[in-house]
């Protein structure tokens, strides 16, 4: 991931400006250690810092088009560069990059372009005939982007609040699958498919074409012109983008430039199960296995740089942060540049414990699609900033667009647990992928029960959070949280000491808002919450909250399981509440 600065119409233009564009863009070096650039028009200023993943020699930012007229800075990566490239026949480009499209398509198409991109990008193009910008951000927001305004009435944009925070009357998160355009002085939504008016779907489940959509989603993402790997907690989603990726990597680019054999990453506190499962998982696929070792105390050693670098003081997020924070920086020691992760799926597919709990189909599909929106604000937050924080981009396949529209038509009477018919949690994902001739997964892997992750790192790592921070937040001090904080005011000590990081770093209004708050059980949205009636005497954002909730889900259902599709030992010996994401496992 790249860094990307922009202050546009300031009303000032000289070389003090300059200056201080340089100083905020610097704030932004570890997201694009490879190289900066900096572009001056009157009061515009375009600056970026680069994470060089495609064409590495010439690819530097800022991008243009023939005579320059058109200028881009942009953090991300375009799929499908080649394929636009020949959209453009007249058009000639200066770089081998996959973002140096994007200035000819606008020349060519005008504002109406974003949705011809297929990748995770955010960007800031300047029209310097007419001094006109616009600003995007990717369908998903898979990649970070702030928006802000100054008192003399110029525009920011960056990839993180540290860029524009102390220089910026207001500003807040630029919404994903948006575009700002100086010209109208508004945002306006460019992505926008069929599911997000959560209307629910009657499409039939056709699993091969599910298998399919996925397959395509990793393979676009093997495009590199540096040395990758993939996250690997030994759970189904980041074993089935490894499976994938093994698979598909031997005919690539890739593969000729660094090798075939696949490179995988794991992380967990000493003796966790999961890093044994991570392990049986490399074996099978025969990968290149890395796995790394972190304590209780490393993680609360990290707290402050982990706040300070994915700028939140969510409590969920911030426990899940931390272990991929700390994994992030050993695999960047390694010289890997580039991993493939498996956030995602739990959205699409309703795959958190609490899905058990939805009153029925219509309600489960709602949810999915509230909580795809709030991505951005979560795991999504997660991945891009815990992995850029040391200069590694992380491309995460389930949230592909086209593999979205394929796994949201689908009927969601689908996707509902329900194990008299051999259904856990992410079923549809799962029959795609049991495949009896050609296996992609040994069966206990591809039917193992959902790991969710903030608990994961074990029950050691949270309860030694929340010890660390009763040693710093007292009863007095709660007593006076809503006065203190009175938005998203914290209601345990855990929260309250984030809090105080937090606004010790990003002390500003604005900042707070940021913030996403409300009520929550095991990663449900607020809504849900009203599913059942004992979760508002417990809101936790960890799965246990309803640490039974399997079980009871089940229980109900007095019918046997008779269903060929899953043998009822799998179900029954799926191992239950360890917790993980993407390449992190953790004690129970």
């Amino acid at each position: 991931m790249c860094g990307i600065l922009a202050v546009l119409g300031c009303s000032d233009d000289s070389q003090a400006k300059r200056v201080r564009v340089l100083e905020l863009s610097r704030r932004l070096k570890h997201r694009g250690p490879d190289w900066s650039g900096l572009y001056q028009h009157g009061d515009c200023f375009l600056a970026h810092q680069r994470l060089a993943i495609i064409d590495p020699a010439s690819g530097d930012q800022p991008l243009y088009n023939e005579d320059k007229s058109i200028v881009v800075t942009v953090n991300g990566e375009i799929y499908n560069h080649e394929e636009l490239r020949k959209r453009l026949p007249n058009h000639k480009f200066r770089t081998g990059s996959d973002c140096d499209v994007i200035a000819h398509l606008y020349e060519e198409y005008g504002e109406n372009f974003v949705d011809m991109l297929d990748g995770m990008f955010s960007f800031v193009l300047l029209d310097t005939r007419d001094n006109s910008f616009i600003v995007a951000r990717d369908a998903i927001g898979i990649t970070s982007l702030y928006i802000g305004w100054s008192l003399d009435g110029s525009v920011w944009i960056a990839s993180e609040l540290k860029g524009l925070n102390d220089d910026c009357e207001h500003f807040e998160s630029f919404p994903p699958g948006h575009l700002y355009s100086s010209k109208e002085g508004a945002l306006k939504r460019w992505y926008n498919p069929i599911w997000f008016s959560e209307a629910v779907p009657s499409g039939p489940y056709d699993p091969l074409a599910l298998r399919s959509a996925f397959e395509t989603a990793v393979i676009k993402r093997l495009m590199t012109d540096v040395p990758f790997g993939v996250l690997l907690s030994g759970g189904l989603d980041s074993s089935l983008v490894a499976s994938i990726t093994a698979r598909h990597l031997a005919g690539t680019k890739a593969a000729k430039q660094w090798g075939a054999q696949l490179h995988s990453f794991c992380v967990g506190l000493e003796g966790s199960p999961d890093l044994k499962a991570a392990k049986e998982v490399a074996d099978y696929l025969g990968t290149v296995h890395h796995e790394f070792h972190f304590t209780v105390q490393d993680g609360i050693d990290a707290i402050e740089d982990v706040i300070y670098h994915i700028e939140t003081y969510d409590v969920t997020t911030i426990r899940a942060s931390t272990p991929m924070f700390l994994m992030s920086r050993k695999i960047k020691s390694l010289g890997v540049k580039m991993v493939i992760s498996g956030e995602g799926s739990d959205e699409i597919f309703g795959g958190y414990l609490y899905f058990h709990k939805a009153p029925n189909k219509e309600e489960f599909h709602r949810e999915t699609c509230r909580k795809i929106k709030a991505l951005h604000q979560y795991d999504c937050l997660r991945a891009n900033k815990s992995t850029s924080a040391w200069g590694l981009e992380a491309r995460v396949p389930f949230l592909d667009k086209d593999f979205i529209n394929v796994a949201m038509a689908i009927d969601p009477e689908f996707k509902l647990i329900k194990k008299d018919q051999g259904r856990i949690e992410k079923w549809v994902l799962r029959k795609a992928f049991d495949d009896e001739e050609h296996p992609y997964l040994p069966k206990h892997i591809l039917y193992r029960q959902k790991e969710q992750f903030s608990d994961g790192v074990g029950y050691s790592w949270i309860d030694g959070l929340k010890s660390h921070a009763a040693l710093h937040v007292t009863d007095k001090m709660m007593l006076n949280a809503a006065r203190i904080f009175p938005h998203n005011t914290p209601t345990t000590k855990e929260a309250y000491y984030y809090r105080m990081i937090f606004e010790r770093f990003f002390p500003q209004n604005s900042a707070r808002n940021t913030v996403p708050g409300g009520p929550s059980v095991a990663c449900s949205t607020a809504t849900a919450v009203a599913w059942d009636a004992e979760w508002s005497k417990n809101l936790d954002p960890s799965g246990r909250a309803i640490f039974e909730v399997h079980q009871q889900a089940y229980d109900k259902q007095a019918a046997p399981v008779t269903s060929s599709i899953v043998p009822p030992e799998i179900i029954d010996n799926v191992p239950q509440m360890k917790v993980s994401t993407p390449g992190v496992a953790i004690l129970s």
